[in-house]
């Protein structure tokens, strides 16, 4: 029980801290409602998933350097991309969704959810941190502690799409969007570079 309670601890607080998957909840919910933000939610928990089963199963293989590396290198990228998109993006709220589109869109965002789980080494680190320290616990245990945590990822971004993505939260944020966009592709962006930077500082050395 001590053990759980500790995990699950880490674990929330590591949540809370707001970071990429945070902004991309907000700014898809703020922009195309709390169903495509949804979606979102359903991708990072998928990622998040995908660590914990790997780093449980003890596969060394996402701790690896050359792994970490390329990880580092395609989040940076990726996270540049985004962020540019967003600054560039024509800021609206969309009270209403499109039924017909619905499901293409949909789609694209479980995708874009996905990519930016798997693209932040700061996922594979935590999950292959905690791994370790749970090195002594039973199979039925760590089974419970993976189902666990992405239930609460999934939870958590999802009260956070909900939050942000009813209309009475559309309506009070339509008029700071544009800048909130803004000021977070910026953000993205500046922090794709600095992964981008401190990979290609670390490789020189």
């Amino acid at each position: 029980m001590e053990q759980f309670l500790a995990v699950a601890v880490a674990h929330f607080l590591a949540l809370l801290i707001p970071g990429v998957d945070f902004f991309l909840i907000a700014r898809t919910a703020t922009a195309g409602g709390r169903r495509n933000a949804a979606a979102i939610c359903v991708g990072i928990a998928g990622a998040n998933g995908i660590f914990i089963t790997a780093a449980f199963s003890g596969l060394s293989l996402i701790s690896a350097p050359m792994v970490l590396h390329a990880i580092q290198a395609a989040g940076g990228v990726f996270l540049v991309w985004i962020g540019i998109a967003f600054f560039r993006a024509e800021a609206g709220v969309e009270l209403a969704e499109q039924p017909r589109a619905g499901h293409t869109t949909w789609a694209k965002n479980l995708g874009l959810g996905l990519a930016s789980g798997l693209l932040n080494p700061k996922n594979a680190l935590f999950y292959v941190s905690l791994a370790a320290a749970l090195a002594d616990a039973g199979p039925v245990s760590l089974v419970f502690y993976g189902v666990w945590m992405v239930t609460i990822v999934l939870v958590w971004d999802l009260f956070v799409a909900v939050a942000l993505g009813s209309e009475r939260a559309l309506a009070k944020l339509s008029r700071v969007l544009p800048w909130l966009t803004k000021a977070a592709g910026g953000f993205l962006a500046v922090l794709g570079l600095g992964m981008i930077l401190t990979l290609v500082t670390e490789l020189m050395r």
